[in-house]
């Protein structure tokens, strides 16, 4: 286990930064300076692929941070 350990969490890394890159950006360059226009103040739900994306996201960033932690441990 030990010497799988880092390829796995090299793996999640990858596949993390890939599920955050495909995420849509809220955020646009008007709001990164306090301003902002009425679309992008505008709350939604997220649905479809989108939502299984977002859940995505988080269960792999939660295996990520248990992998460190074991990492840690052993």
């Amino acid at each position: 286990m030990d010497a799988i350990l880092p390829y796995i969490q090299i793996f999640l890394s990858i596949l993390l930064i890939v599920l955050i890159l495909l995420q849509r950006s809220e955020a646009g360059l008007g709001s990164a300076f306090g301003g902002g226009d009425s679309m992008s103040s505008i709350n939604y739900t997220r649905r479809g692929f989108e939502r299984v994306l977002f859940s995505a996201t988080i269960v792999i960033a939660i295996l990520f941070v248990l992998s460190v932690f074991t990492a840690l441990v052993l």
